[in-house]
């Protein structure tokens, strides 16, 4: 038995910083504006629908620190974030990389402007961000989900969102997939859901088929690469 590892981590990362710009920006909006003729009815040569959030000196909490949780650090760094970084719920440790601390995800919810899940759903972690969890969080904070919906109870993030105890999320997973017409999150204010997509540029795909196509052949030639259960078995 093979897997494709890592074909995706580029791609996801990616898109957990196109989710949290919308947020940050709502460009879809703003250029639904201008096609509505908002602008062209404008007094002045430039208008806002929405505050306009800035990254610079914001921080990011990454929950989870494998390949995609550290590109997305890079990423953040670029940014000019400081950036946390947690591991399984309730644990501390020291520094990992230049720049990145590791605290509890009690203090990453906490001081965090931004929250970015990439972490595995485990019993441990299923429901990780639930009521009291979110009470933790800044008012002000964006939550960003691109791993697994059952990271979430989704609930009560559609009540945080509902009642304004957060600014923001953006989730490209959710715990069952296609949502229900009635589902709480489709209906939140603020809550942007995409269809599973963050892994699917174009590029990640071709990743994909050359490593799994590279997989078949190396078996073939009884050299066999990215076991999960030794050939030997």
């Amino acid at each position: 038995v093979t897997n494709v590892p890592a074909y995706g981590t580029e791609s996801v990362a990616q898109f957990v910083f196109a989710l949290l710009l919308e947020l940050c920006h709502q460009i879809g909006r703003h250029g639904d504006s201008v096609r509505s003729g908002d602008w062209a009815k404008a007094v002045d040569f430039s208008y806002t629908l929405t505050p306009q959030i800035e990254l610079w000196g914001k921080t990011m909490g990454i929950v989870g620190y494998g390949r995609i949780g550290r590109q997305v650090v890079r990423l953040a760094e670029a940014f000019g974030m400081r950036v946390l970084v947690s591991g399984r719920p309730g644990k501390a440790g020291g520094n990992e990389d230049s720049g990145v601390r590791r605290v509890s995800l009690e203090q990453l919810l906490a001081e965090s402007d931004v929250v970015s899940l990439h972490c595995p759903l485990t019993a441990e972690t299923e429901g990780l961000i639930n009521r009291e969890r979110l009470a933790l969080m800044k008012p002000s904070a964006f939550l960003i989900n691109t791993a697994r919906g059952g990271l979430l109870q989704e609930q009560d993030v559609a009540d945080a969102l509902n009642e304004g105890r957060l600014a923001g999320a953006a989730l490209d997973v959710l715990a069952a997939e296609p949502p229900a017409a009635d589902h709480p999150l489709v209906h939140a204010p603020r809550c942007i859901i995409t269809p599973h997509m963050a892994w699917a540029a174009v590029e990640a795909r071709e990743r994909l088929m050359s490593i799994a196509a590279g997989n078949v052949a190396a078996f073939l030639e009884g050299r066999p690469v990215n076991t999960v259960v030794p050939h030997n078995r």
